[in-house]
């Protein structure tokens, strides 16, 4: 093999290619063509965000192709440049070409579109791509194709507005799938309008199906749709704030829930970590901190709160406007440079205010984060307890539940762990199994029911911990959740298997329940299986067994052999079964019946579990109202 540079080892192309040759650099992620048409709309909203327009107007097709309208300022129309390119032109076929670099400009350095990439990636990236501006009485229209200029024309303004129009269709060799990601597209539409109030986005789906985003309440809106009816706080803090080209708008509340939501922007553009995000978690960590030990509410010998207890059930949103941010990459996701000195005084005033004038509710927040370390301390010690860090493997078997009782063979993908309703039951199955891949594992009665405890309550309770040890998958002592590693799972399956009667379906939902709150990954990713252990057997004159799993499959029977003898028997409790008829019913694949518990949609699964099995009852019982036919017609 030869690895010596040669004269033409060293190569240039131009812009296009490289983006074409390299389309992550600038795109991110190419599974969608969703980044074109964010950086298409992200100009339209610079536009609106130094006055020109509120409104715009989007359209998208199946393919992927897009038209964008804004009524902005427009393009000076043609311009001619030195290089003999238009301004509209070269603003779309030459890289680093914007109207935004300069502090002291138009945009005063705080516009998204910062780079002068976005709307040339759009163009490089596209088969085809046309641009209308509209100013001074007069248009341009240009057409590109494959990223390069085919032809312009300059006519008369007519009858339209001042503004741009840019309409384009994805090149699909550049993406896995050259439609957009519309659900994304929705959330950043709705996110974009509660930003910036008075803004109006239109998207239309073939020029049809029209939804419109506007909001009345600003981040108010945003931070509504997380909590919804989980508030724990009725008085929100509030920063509206404003010096120069700085500003921040902040609005922070409380959920009862264990999770955490920060919605943050900068310059209105969406992003994920950088030192914003540091400095405002901090700020939030050290004024809550302080505020909570003036009120005695952490004692003195007690350490001061982390960052995760004081995030359980935060909601916050907030934008930040500065000039001088730098971005890791065009997609502006991660900040790497921006100067906090000028928001954080605000800040740190604005929070000390709030707590001291609703020191009520406060409480409920500083209870909250108080009962969060509690749980973060006994999720630790489960987590030792369930890893056993410092044994052998010989000892963490050994250390194994001990009414667990294992199966031993290595290709664990392929055993399973039956939990069982009692030590009878038990019994009978570990009599019945195979012990090479059925591992059995009883329980007393009803579980803890994991979304009306608190996570303390939650991992002191043995058979909990039992259960953690027993499925092998490690405890993240920050979210009381277990890591979801299919390689470190002991059982493909996980078999709840309980009686045919409301006790027996109250046990499985308080499991499902509780593997949805410790480790959802095991349901969604389907290793949770519910058995349906059969009502009757037929003994046929053959002394052959059919079984019958409801009383819809007896009366159809009994109609198909009106004339035949047979005997009916309707199962037992399986805790009352004998080894034989366990191994019918639960063991044996050709005659059990059993049911993959799947989720088609893990937002709405995630709601349904929160109304049937939470705390609040009203939800419950409208639901329960609402569907009370559907369950008069089930057999």
């Amino acid at each position: 093999m030869n690895n010596l540079y040669k004269d033409d080892s060293i190569q240039s192309i131009s812009a296009r290619d490289f983006t074409r040759l390299r389309s992550g650099v600038y795109c991110g992620s190419t599974e969608y063509s969703t980044q074109l048409l964010v950086e298409i709309v992200s100009n339209a909203i610079d536009e609106y965000s130094v006055g020109h327009g509120n409104i715009i107007n989007v359209d998208y097709k199946d393919d992927g192709s897009c038209r964008v309208e804004d009524f902005g300022q427009g393009f000076p129309v043609n311009v001619v440049r030195e290089d003999g390119e238009t301004v509209l032109q070269a603003s779309f076929d030459v890289i680093n070409t914007s109207g935004k670099f300069a502090d002291d400009g138009v945009y005063e350095g705080t516009a998204l579109g910062l780079n002068g990439i976005g709307s040339k990636l759009t163009n490089f990236l596209s088969r085809c791509l046309d641009v209308f501006t509209f100013r001074d009485g007069k248009s341009e229209h240009i057409h590109f194709k494959d990223g390069l200029f085919e032809s312009r024309r300059v006519d008369k303004q007519r009858d339209f507005h001042t503004g741009t129009i840019v309409e384009w269709q994805p090149d699909p060799q550049f993406f896995t799938n050259p439609q957009i990601d519309i659900n994304r597209i929705k959330k950043l539409f709705h996110e974009w309008s509660c930003l910036c109030p008075g803004l109006v986005i239109n998207l239309t789906h073939n020029g049809k199906e029209l939804i419109t985003f506007k909001s009345k309440h600003g981040l108010n809106d945003l931070v509504s749709d997380i909590t919804k009816d989980k508030e724990l706080i009725k008085n929100r803090l509030n920063i509206s704030y404003q010096n120069d080209k700085n500003k921040l708008d902040l609005v922070l509340s409380y959920a009862n829930n264990y999770s955490f939501s920060m919605t943050a922007y900068v310059n209105v553009g969406e992003t994920d970590a950088g030192p914003h995000i540091t400095q405002i978690k901090s700020l939030i960590t050290r004024e809550f901190n302080k505020f909570f030990r003036e009120k005695k509410w952490i004692k003195d010998k007690d350490e001061n709160l982390t960052g995760d207890d004081l995030q359980e059930g935060l909601v916050i949103a907030f934008n930040i406007t500065t000039s001088g941010v730098s971005y890791d990459a065009q997609t502006k996701g991660r900040v790497v440079k921006l100067d906090m000195t000028p928001f954080t005084t605000v800040i740190t005033n604005n929070i000390q205010a709030w707590l001291s004038a609703n020191e009520k509710e406060i409480k409920i927040i500083a209870d909250k984060a108080l009962a969060a370390r509690k749980a973060r301390e006994a999720a630790k010690k489960a987590r030792d307890n369930a890893r056993g860090e410092k044994q052998s493997k010989k000892q963490k078997l050994l250390n194994m539940p001990t009414k667990l009782v294992d199966c031993w063979s290595k290709d664990r993908p392929s055993c399973e762990l039956l939990i069982s309703e009692g030590d009878s039951a038990a019994s009978g199955l570990i009599e019945c199994r195979d012990s090479e891949f059925n591992a059995i594992f009883p329980i007393r009665g009803k579980i803890i029911s994991a979304f009306k405890n608190t996570p303390e309550k939650i991992f002191a309770n043995q058979e909990v911990n039992n259960l953690i040890k027993a499925i092998g998958l490690d405890l993240d002592i920050k979210s009381g959740k277990l890591f979801y590693d299919e390689k470190k799972l002991r059982y493909g399956k996980i078999l709840l298997c309980a009686d045919a009667d409301p006790d027996g379906s109250s046990i499985r939902n308080l499991l499902i329940e509780l593997f949805w709150w410790i480790c959802p990954e095991l349901i969604i990713k389907g290793h949770i299986y519910t058995t349906m252990p059969p009502l009757f057997r037929i003994t046929t004159k053959k002394n052959e067994y059919i079984y019958l799993k409801d009383e819809k499959e007896l009366e159809n029977y009994k109609e198909k052999h009106k004339n035949e003898k047979y005997l009916i028997n309707r199962n037992k409790g399986l805790g009352e079964q004998d080894s034989e008829e366990l191994a019918e019913a639960l063991i044996n694949k050709a005659t059990r019946n059993i049911a993959q518990i799947t989720v088609s949609n893990i937002k709405e699964a995630e709601a349904l579990i929160e109304i049937l099995l939470g705390n609040s009852v009203p939800p419950r019982r409208e639901f329960l109202l609402k569907h009370e036919s559907e369950a008069n017609e089930m057999d």
